[in-house]
C-alpha cells in the first residue's frame, strides 16, 4: 500500500510540474508574439563594444533608449555564452554574416544573454571575427531585458538559472517588426533566417 501511495504521489508531482512548465512556456511565447509591432522595453545592461583603440569597454544603458537610435537593428540572443550552440554556430553566424546584414541597411548587430560584462568581452574576445564584424554585446547581467521581453528560460536543471530563450529581433527605430523564437535549436533566429526576412 505503501508503494503505491509512493508512486502516486511521483506521479502527481511530475503531472503538476510538467503541467507549470508548459504554462509558462505558452505564456512565454504569447507573451513575446505580442511584442510584434510594440516598442522594444526599457531595461538597464552593459553594452561591451570596441573603442577607437579597437579595445573592448563597457557601456551602462538603456537597451530600449540605444535601439530607437537606428532606423534598423538586429538583436540576437542566446542561452548563454560559450555554450556548444552559441559559440559554434550562432555568434559565428552573425560575425560571418555581418556585412551582408550592413548592405541590407542594418545598422547594428547586437547580441545579448543573460551573463556578466566580463563573460560576454571574453566570449566576444574568443569568437574569431568577432572584433572586426563590428557585432556589439549586450550582458543582461540580472535578465531585466529578458524578463521585460516575457523570454525568461528556465534553466536551473542545468544549474544554468534563469537565462534568456533563443531569439533574434528586426528592430526599426525601437519597434520589433519581426520575432523569431526558438524553444529548441536556432534555425528561425540563425543569421541565414533573419537575413531571409530583410
Amino acid at each position: 500500500m505503501r508503494y503505491y501511495s509512493c508512486a502516486l504521489l511521483v506521479v502527481t508531482t511530475t503531472v503538476l510540474v510538467f503541467s507549470k512548465a508548459l504554462r509558462t512556456s505558452k505564456f512565454s511565447l504569447r507573451r513575446s508574439l505580442s511584442m510584434l509591432s510594440s516598442v522594444v522595453p526599457a531595461a538597464n545592461v552593459d553594452i561591451v563594444s570596441k573603442n577607437s583603440d579597437s579595445a573592448y569597454e563597457f557601456s551602462g544603458v538603456d537597451l530600449g533608449t540605444v535601439l530607437k537610435n537606428h532606423k534598423k537593428a538586429i538583436l540576437f540572443a542566446v542561452p548563454g555564452a560559450f555554450t556548444p550552440t552559441c559559440s559554434a554556430k550562432h555568434l559565428p553566424g552573425f560575425v560571418q554574416f555581418a556585412e551582408v546584414f550592413k548592405s541590407k541597411g542594418v545598422e547594428a548587430i547586437y547580441c545579448l544573454s543573460v551573463n556578466d560584462k566580463y563573460v560576454m568581452r571574453a566570449w566576444a574576445e574568443n569568437t574569431e571575427g568577432c572584433k572586426d564584424s563590428g557585432i556589439i554585446l549586450v550582458a543582461d547581467g540580472n535578465g531585466d531585458f529578458t524578463k521585460a521581453m516575457g523570454l525568461s528560460k528556465d534553466a536551473t536543471g542545468s544549474k544554468m538559472g534563469i537565462r534568456c530563450t533563443r531569439f533574434a529581433a528586426i528592430i526599426e527605430e525601437g519597434n520589433i517588426t519581426s520575432l523569431q523564437v526558438d524553444e529548441q535549436g536556432f534555425e528561425k533566429s540563425s543569421a541565414e533566417n533573419i537575413l531571409s526576412l530583410l
